[in-house]
């Protein structure tokens, strides 16, 4: 590389995010940003012209001869080659079998091996441990609580999806009971009320009783996932984030006490990077690239 910065992509069911990374502050050059729908469902040649299409506009802003970029893609994916492994997936059907690097490439003019894939789940992990909440650490651990679960794990510099959001739980998967629709879901059972989302519960606390109670079975749920997961994975500190980490104050001091009981004593903390972790996590796979 011959300078310092790299583009950072999120590629969504429905959007594509990009943005400029300086690889020596660590961060989002300011104004860079741009979050574009994309048809999943349209044909190969659509999707990789949208694509492309966001990246020329964002490398505008690049200083001269910026032309590497890191992207987080949802799996099955062979992220070495490039090659899509998606199907029945509800998006990206076109690509299936389709080498991405190649068309991506082709289609921007650079070479194929300016372009670096991590899985997606993997990306929120990598930016935090690169410039947030993880920084120093060489095992973390991350969970993403929100609409769904997600899970990582970063060692030996590079993270990966670690699959938790299915394991069994109770009659069901931990992303029952790990989500939004958990909140939904239960709330309603206690109180006969529907909200639409934990921010809107939380925004009751003080006239439902309902709630503090809600938290501690929450956390005892995360406590249970949580637990097994750190003994399988030995890291030195656990990186939660998500929608749902916003109401973090509500139920860490229960999770730790949670996790004190089963004679875990890692260190939790709460994300610091918001959207920006997966586009920093993406564009810091070039920064052992940077010349010295």
């Amino acid at each position: 590389m011959t300078n310092s910065t790299a583009l950072g992509i999120d590629i969504g069911g429905s959007h594509i995010t990009a943005a400029l990374v300086d690889l020596g502050t660590r961060s989002i050059i300011e104004g860079s940003w741009n979050r574009t729908r994309i048809n999943s469902h349209g044909e190969a040649a659509d999707i990789i012209d949208g694509w492309a299409a966001v990246i020329r506009e964002v490398f505008t802003h690049a200083p001269e001869g910026t032309r590497h970029i890191g992207i987080g893609m949802p799996g099955p994916f062979d992220y070495e080659k490039g090659i899509s492994g998606m199907k029945g997936q509800h998006k990206f059907d076109a690509l299936y079998g389709l080498n991405v690097k190649d068309m991506l490439a082709a289609k921007l003019g650079i070479a194929p091996d300016h372009i670096r894939f991590i899985n997606d789940a993997g990306c929120f992990l990598q930016g935090e441990v690169f410039s947030g909440a993880g920084r120093g650490h060489q095992c973390v651990i991350g969970l993403t609580l929100g609409t769904g679960l997600g899970s990582a794990i970063y060692r030996d510099g590079v993270s990966d999806d670690a699959g938790r959001w299915c394991s069994p739980f109770k009659d069901g998967m931990a992303e029952d009971y790990l989500s939004t629709r958990w909140f939904v879901k239960r709330y309603e059972e206690v109180s006969g009320e529907m909200v639409p989302d934990v921010k809107a519960l939380v925004a009751r606390i003080g006239v439902d009783d309902n709630i503090p109670a809600l938290f501690q079975e929450f956390a005892t749920n995360l406590g249970t996932l949580l637990g097994n997961f750190i003994r399988d994975e030995q890291p030195e500190l656990v990186v939660i984030g998500g929608n749902i980490a916003n109401a973090s104050d509500l139920f860490f001091p229960l999770l730790e006490e949670e996790l004190k009981k089963q004679q875990l004593n890692v260190p939790i903390v709460k994300a610091a990077l918001g959207e920006a972790a997966a586009l920093i996590g993406a564009a810091s796979l070039w920064h052992a690239f940077q010349e010295a």
